[in-house]
């Protein structure tokens, strides 16, 4: 069966429609399933449809950077045509043959036939889609219709075996579960299942600040020019609520070949700096030559990764084997990298399906505040979130320093409600799907499962900012003060917030120090810090 182009005409989806009614296994591929190793796809089953659709239950649960929208309906459009030229039937669906359909159950209740005996799809990663499906496979299973459910067989650890390793509302430590799985996937350890080099972890030697002489240096970003106008005027015609810039350009990948060029471009060009630089930030300057440099030593591989168009696996092996034949690559390089794969990625994905879903309910520190609306215009006169904002706004993507202690930083310390901030995180990345963003925004960001996640809250003033970056000497604010009218505003909201939950944090052994600091200042500079973060929260949109 030849693929079914996105305007194709109705009397061609008529005579589709009715070869739906004589398939008799109808297999369901979500957007964020484009893995081609899948064992469904090893051998062609002419018995068997897979349907593939952009559906505006997915364009509109949350209002998405418009880049996100094109990234993942270019890569889907671009997997069923891969897998129609390997002989499958293969049906994709667009906004157009979608609209009259009220949801993904909906549609898929259309294509089930009077032929149709079986019905597959692989383990959502997101828990709404896992009970939308389960809830419809009930329904199915009255109709004498068989339904499977099979793992996406993408992550190292296999759905079924992360209650093994995560039990709800207890704390796991990320760096325990990453030794595991570096003994058991045999990486980076030797014959006795010890550390390469004598260490399992090289955090404290990779968070260095970029200097004026290393900006030079930085290899330009690999981008792509992917044709997206038709799909742009589908979000237009169907009125899709987006974030974000755009052209009829792509810039991020949309199948495996260009996947593998960015894995390999961060291989040659990134990789030996990686870990040195990946929580160093500067500041997006006019020049041509680094205003280009946006993403600076990092791979950009997770939209790649979470589509599943690249597995963790073939991402580890080829890091690994570029390290083994290439000198200049350092261990602390490539353990940085690695751990954040097989360590973080795996963790956060353990813990989100441990918790829900009750996890995005949980505000441990009470946070009520409502985000400035200069979250979605990048109009504030603070540049450290200016920088952050203004290049998720572009690019659909900040790296995962900016994520955590620029943008994610204010709200924990501005005590912006968890909700607000869950939303603009899924909205803004490219890579955003909930099951990774929902536990680093809500958990590791954002302190409000109250340390299931993390081992402190990852509150900071403006001396880490001014540390890691080069953004503090181009702001409106001083970084030095504290109280006066011109001070930085995440001192005076840093001490604030440390202050209020001071019953919670000062028995933390990693924050004591903290408290030991706010206690030499006298009453009076007190009173001053804490009575100019309350004239910034007042003022809060207008920072």
């Amino acid at each position: 069966m030849s693929f079914i182009a996105q305007n194709v005409a109705n009397e061609i989806k008529v005579e589709i429609s009715s070869m739906y009614n004589r398939t008799e296994k109808l297999r369901l591929i979500l957007g964020d399933q484009l893995n081609a190793a899948h064992p469904w796809f090893q051998e062609v089953d002419k018995n068997c449809t897979y349907i593939v659709a952009e559906l505006h239950q997915e364009a509109t649960y949350a209002k998405h950077h418009i880049q996100k929208i094109q990234a993942f309906f270019s890569a889907m459009a671009n997997f069923a045509q891969a897998l129609t030229s390997r002989g499958h039937q293969v049906i994709y669906l667009t906004l157009d043959d979608t609209a009259q359909f009220e949801d993904l159950t909906d549609l898929l209740q259309n294509y089930i036939g009077s032929h149709t005996t079986q019905f597959e799809y692989q383990q959502p990663d997101e828990y709404r889609l896992s009970v939308q499906l389960k809830e419809f496979c009930v329904g199915l299973s009255k109709s004498k219709i068989k339904t499977e459910c099979v793992d996406s067989y993408h992550f190292l650890l296999p759905h079924e075996e992360l209650s093994k390793h995560f039990k709800a509302n207890t704390s796991h430590r990320m760096e325990f579960f990453y030794r595991y799985m570096r003994k058991r996937f045999n990486i980076l350890v030797d014959e006795n299942d010890q550390p390469a080099n004598g260490q399992w972890n090289f955090d404290q030697k990779n968070r260095q600040k970029l200097k004026k002489q290393d900006l030079s240096s930085i290899p330009l970003p690999l981008i792509f020019s992917n044709n997206v106008k038709e799909i742009n005027e589908r979000i237009e015609r169907h009125n899709i609520k987006t974030i974000g810039k755009s052209s009829n350009e792509l810039l991020w990948p949309i199948n495996r070949q260009q996947s593998n060029e960015l894995l390999h471009y961060f291989c040659k060009n990134l990789l030996s700096k990686f870990g040195t630089f990946q929580d160093a930030m500067t500041h997006k300057a006019d020049d041509a030559i680094t205003r280009k440099q946006w993403s600076l030593y990092h791979a950009r591989l997770s939209f790649s990764l979470n589509s599943k168009m690249l597995s963790p696996q073939h991402v580890v092996n080829t890091v690994l084997d570029h390290y083994q034949k290439n000198a200049d690559v350092s261990i602390e390089q490539v353990e940085g990298f690695i751990r954040q794969i097989i360590g973080w990625r795996e963790f956060i994905r353990g813990m989100y399906w441990a918790n829900m879903p009750h996890y995005t309910t949980k505000n441990h520190l009470n946070a009520k505040n409502n985000l400035p609306d200069w979250f979605w215009t990048a109009d504030t006169k603070m540049n450290c979130l200016h920088h952050a904002i203004s290049q998720s706004l572009e690019f659909g993507y900040a790296h995962h320093i900016q994520r955590l202690m620029i943008t994610g930083n204010f709200c924990l310390i501005a005590g912006i409600a968890p909700q607000q901030v869950d939303t603009w995180y899924l909205g803004i990345y490219v890579d955003a799907i909930e099951w990774v963003e929902l536990p680093n925004t809500r958990g590791m960001s954002q302190f409000a499962d109250g340390g299931l996640i993390a081992s402190k809250a990852y509150a900071a003033s403006g001396n880490y900012v001014n540390k890691m970056s080069d953004y503090c000497p181009q702001c409106f604010y001083s970084v030095k003060e504290k109280s006066t009218e011109n001070a930085c505003p995440l001192n005076s909201l840093y001490w604030y917030f440390m202050n209020k939950h001071q019953p919670l944090f000062s028995s933390n052994p990693r924050q004591a120090m903290v408290y030991r600091n706010w206690q030499k200042l006298n009453v009076e500079a007190q009173s001053d810090i804490l009575n100019r973060a309350q004239h910034y929260l007042n003022n809060i949109d207008n920072l």
